[in-house]
This record gives structure tokens, sequence and C-alpha cells, in this order.
């Protein structure tokens, strides 16, 4: 079979799909689950520190998006960062973002496998961890449609849920709900007022809540396998802002107006809280159904992500060739099996030794996000300079550059360092901070030769050979 003739990856997504893949990168457990522990620390100023950690992300995601518009890559910002940074940087910042897709197959695994084990007593966790696993394994190696169709109807799903909520949300704040009486601005403003632990907690809840939008940016790897790349990225970039707005501070805002922020219920689960005072029957059953296909979505998405990326590696020779062999059906298994058995591995850790070895591994993880903007804003910088100088015409532009992009940088940077002064996220930012020295140190090593190759490249371009300029004799 000749080199022409080689499976390549099939460009089956389709714009619905590229669209809910958007939005389900956003919409994950942490919204339903996690933004109790956000309100109870801050109160309803945590809306200011959504709003906030939402104007970082946007950033990014406009920084990412004029680079993928420009040349849609499937290993998206690590093929950027190896163009614009070095082939060290875009080695590093592949395999830290493989590895923290690949630590949260086990983390959704385990939170599933609760879920379902509340309801089936009888099978025990490790068995429905095992089956989950299974089941979107084969869903990501049987095409990339069929990854896109669930992940369609998983974010369908949320969507609705959400929207409902918000519905539901608006019509007892305003008073229409029968038996619900309107809030007006007691809770807002009440119970120690807006910022009852003032703007430190304010801030420091950022760092908390910053973590929830990460996986925004998994349009733009899957762009890479859509029919209109171009048009699926302006398309997932532009409506980052709307997602943000409607679906985490819409939704956080009518639960901290309708109830009390210091409330044990918000504390615990919040949108079931809110549900419970509608007088709406087992909410909790009903919000386990949300949070369990949020589950589903980042266990899938999860999977494609980190195949893909390993994908990428392979083909640019930073992990095993054989990785980024593609079967007829446009898939690149090997890619899936990989992350999926490591997967497996930290799901086993997580029942072996879940106060040692998993707790260190999810630490392992907890900055990543950092660092993956921090290169996309440093690789957009760069990029976007040689663009210019090249006279290419870019369909999506950055808001106010360099001025914003440097922005970008600095606010990053000064989250990295509210990390490390935060006893609470200390730990997360040592141990991660550790894994990335030693990815860094592996690619500046692999690569040490590279820039002084391509200098000397570069050089012999310019010189003009002897024989070539000296008359001859």
């Amino acid at each position: 079979m000749s080199s022409t003739d080689q499976p390549a990856l099939q460009h089956t997504l389709k714009k619905r799909h590229l669209s809910m893949i958007a939005i389900a990168g956003v919409i994950g457990a942490g919204l339903f689950v996690g933004s109790g522990v956000a309100i109870q620390e801050t109160g309803p100023g945590v809306l200011v520190s959504y709003a906030l950690a939402g104007v970082v992300v946007i950033l990014v995601m406009r920084m990412l998006g004029e680079m993928s518009a420009a040349s849609p890559e499937t290993g998206s910002f690590s093929s950027y960062a190896d163009k614009a940074i070095g082939r060290w940087a875009g080695f590093s910042i592949g395999w830290l973002y493989a590895w923290f897709w690949i630590i949260v197959l086990g983390i959704e695994a385990t939170a599933g496998a609760l879920i379902m084990n509340r309801w089936v007593p009888g099978v025990p966790q490790w068995t429905w961890a095992l089956i989950l696993m299974i089941v979107l394994t084969l869903t990501n190696i049987i095409s990339v449609k069929s990854f896109g169709e669930f992940e369609f109807w998983f974010a369908s799903i949320k969507v609705v849920a959400i929207i409902a909520f918000l519905g539901m949300g608006i019509v007892a704040i305003c008073g229409w709900m029968p038996g619900v009486e309107a809030p007006g601005m007691t809770n807002l403003t009440g119970h120690g007022g807006f910022l009852p632990n003032g703007t430190g907690a304010m801030l420091a809840a950022v760092l908390v809540v910053v973590f929830s939008f990460f996986g925004a940016e998994i349009a733009t790897i899957a762009a890479g396998e859509s029919a209109n790349p171009l048009e699926a990225v302006r398309a997932a970039v532009k409506s980052v802002v709307w997602r943000i707005l409607i679906f985490y501070i819409g939704s956080i805002a009518v639960v901290v107006t309708l109830l009390p922020w210091d409330s044990a219920s918000v504390a615990l689960s919040p949108y079931v809280a809110v549900m419970d005072s509608y007088g709406i029957p087992a909410a909790g059953n009903i919000m386990d159904v949300v949070v369990l296909t949020s589950v589903l979505s980042c266990l899938n998405s999860g999977l494609y992500t980190a195949s893909r990326m390993i994908f990428s590696l392979a083909g640019r020779g930073d992990a095993p060739k054989s990785l980024s062999r593609i079967e007829k059906t446009g898939v690149p298994m090997r890619a899936v099996l990989v992350s999926t058995i490591v997967g497996f591995l930290t799901v086993g850790m997580n029942y072996l030794s879940p106060d040692k070895v998993f707790l260190f591994l999810v630490n392992s993880s907890g900055a990543i996000a950092l660092f993956v903007w921090l290169v996309i804003s440093v690789s957009q910088l760069r990029t976007r300079r040689k663009l210019e100088a090249s006279g290419q015409e870019l369909e999506l532009k950055m808001w106010f550059f360099p001025y914003l992009t440097y922005a970008t940088i600095a606010a990053i940077i000064a989250l990295c360092i509210g990390m490390l002064t935060l006893d609470s996220t200390r730990s997360q930012m040592i141990v991660s901070l550790g894994l990335a020295a030693i990815l860094v140190g592996i690619g500046l090593y692999r690569y040490r030769n590279h820039k002084e190759t391509e200098d000397a490249e570069r050089a012999d371009a310019e010189v003009v050979p002897v024989s070539e300029s000296a008359p001859t004799p």
C-alpha cells in the first residue's frame, strides 16, 4: 500500500457535533456539585469570581481560535507551541495535557461508579467503573462520528437541564412560582452582605472556579476532524462568551438569589437545594441523572482528547510512531487504547490507594490548565507576529493585540502565584510544577541540538558555495 493509500483521520464531525462538543467542554460535573464549595467560601460575590475567571478563559480561547483558524491541527496548541516556542515546548505541554485528561478518566469513572452503585448497590463500585470505561472506549474506537453522536446527546441533556433550571429560577425570582416567595435582594445583600468574607475570599475563589472552565479548548482539537474546520473554530470561539454568561454566571446567580449562601444545603449541592425549594419531588435523583450525564460526557471527551493529543505527539516523533497509526475506520485506535489502559490504572489506584497514590496523581494534574493557557498565550504572541510579518490575512483576530495578550499572561502568572500562596492549592501547584519540570527537562534534552541545527542550516543556505562564487581557474 502506498503512502497515499494510508487511512487518514475522517472529517465526519458535523457542525452540530462541534457546537455541542464546545458546550460540553465547559459544562462539567464541577458546575453542578463543586460550585457549592465556592459559594460557601465566598458568598454572593462568587459571581464576580466566576466572571473574572470567565474573562481569562474567553481571552485564552480567542487567542487559540486565532491560531486554529489560521492553521487547524489535531495537536492544537501543542503543535502551535512546537512552531512558536520550540520543539521542547510542544513536547512538554502536549504530554502534560494528555496526562491531565488521562487522570480525569480515573476521577470521572469513579464518580460515575458512585452514582451507579447508589442505584444498583448489588453491583460493586469497581465493576461499574470498569463498565463505564469499556463502553466509552468502544464509542471512541468505532468511529469519530460515534464519539460525536454520543457527545452531542450527552451535551444536549446538560443544556436542556440548565435551561430548565434557569427558566424555573427566573419564574421563582419574579414571584410567579406557586408556593415560592419572591426573594428580592434579601439573599444577595443579607447574611453579611454581597462579600461577607471580604474581597480576599472573592479573589481566592477565582483559583477554585477557574478550573471549571477547562475543556473549552477541546473544540479546536476536534475541529481537525470536521468537514469545515475554519467555520467550526470560529463558531466555537465566538460562542464561548454567551456559554459562560448563561450556563455558569446565570445559573450561579439563580442559586445565590433564591437561597442564603450560608445554607448547609447550598454547600452540599446547590442545584438540588434550589429544586427542593421549588417542591420538586426526587430532586436528588434528577440531579444524579444530570451529573451522571456530565460524567459520561467528560469520560467520552476526555478519552477522545487524550488519544488525539497522543496521536499528534506520535506524528511529530514525540511518542512511539506506532501510536500515529490510523485504522480503516479513521480512528487512531492504538492511541485510544493506550489512553484507556493508563486510565484503567488510575481507576485502580483510586480503589487501592485513594489517600496516597491517587491523591498524588490528582495533584500532579491540578495546575496543568494554567500551564496550558500560559503556553497558548505565549504561542499566540509569537505566532501573530510571524503571520503579520509574512502578510497572511487572519480570519479571526485577538482583540487589542498585543495588550490583551500581555494582560492575560500576567493574569495567568498571578493565578499560579496565588496557588502557591493558598494552603488549599499549594500542594497541587508544587506537584504539577514538579511534573512540568521533568517533562520540560526531557524536552530540552531531546531537542538540545534542534535550534543549533536549524541555525546551521539557515547559515548554510545564506552562504554561497566557493565553487559557485569563485571563477574557475
